[in-house]
């Protein structure tokens, strides 16, 4: 039950925090979305490089992590060109929130506009995905030793906020209700319990499930990051505080995978 509560912590109420956090900023702008973005791209890379990939090296080979973000990539971008469909069909279109701190003009804003709300959806499912080899960890590591599933609990929290602030920010931004967004960015985190559940259960599973669970993911995070967030806090923002943003969020990913 302990390892639940764990699993719990460091997915949806990490991830919940992160979306309340940009709920509650009065004047989301469309330019401080992109910030929001860009910086917590940078910290979704450092988690694969520095923590996912890592891990999944010492279970199985580098033609199998290779395959496995290989699957997750082309799995995103399908799902994102999915979306994208649903959303040029759809008979309503997501309209850019607005404020008096906005682009005075809003020429400039529409496209950015437009596209808000998919990078949002594709964020929510690469997000959602990468969670669950998160939660199967903390599971199989339970299993073995409660303090580590507690340190990898923390630690999976910690980057958890960022991520729930940069699920939240593009839905907010594209027309989505404030509560709505917080409440989809806390939903990707049940998928963290999932994950716990199935590692408790299964007790000790295949070296290679893991390293394919935990490439798959990173793959999906790759693609969404470099496939949608950056191009479109780049299109948002045409200055130097994308790339940035981009640099401290990745070296803010680097330090918390490194306590």
């Amino acid at each position: 039950m302990t390892i639940i509560i764990a699993s719990i912590l460091a997915g949806v109420i990490g991830k919940g925090l992160g979306g309340v956090l940009v709920a509650l900023l009065k004047n989301l702008t469309v330019r401080l979305t992109g910030i929001f973005m860009s910086f917590a791209g940078g910290v979704m890379v450092s988690i694969v490089l520095f923590e996912l990939m890592p891990v999944a090296a010492q279970y199985s080979s580098f033609t199998t992590i290779l395959v496995g973000i290989s699957i997750g990539a082309v799995a995103t971008m399908l799902i994102n060109r999915l979306i994208c469909l649903i959303m040029r069909l759809s008979s309503k279109s997501a309209k850019c929130s607005e404020s008096p701190s906005n682009l005075s003009s809003k020429t400039q804003q529409s496209q950015p506009c437009k596209t808000m709300m998919r990078s949002g959806l594709a964020l929510l499912f690469a997000i959602a995905l990468h969670n669950f080899p998160e939660g199967l960890i903390i599971g199989v590591a339970g299993k073995h030793d409660i303090s580590l599933s507690y340190t990898l609990a923390f630690i999976i929290g910690l980057h958890s906020i960022p991520e729930g602030m940069t699920i939240s920010a593009p839905l907010i931004a594209g027309g989505m209700k404030k509560r709505k967004a917080a409440f989809l960015a806390l939903l990707t985190g049940t998928s963290t319990i999932l994950g716990a559940v199935v590692g408790i259960m299964a007790g000790s599973i295949s070296d290679t499930a893991i390293a394919i669970s935990l490439s798959v993911a990173g793959g999906a995070m790759l693609y969404a990051v470099f496939g949608e967030v950056l191009p479109q806090a780049i299109r948002i923002r045409k200055d130097m505080v994308t790339p940035f943003s981009f640099l401290i969020g990745l070296v803010a990913g680097f330090a918390i995978s490194m306590l």
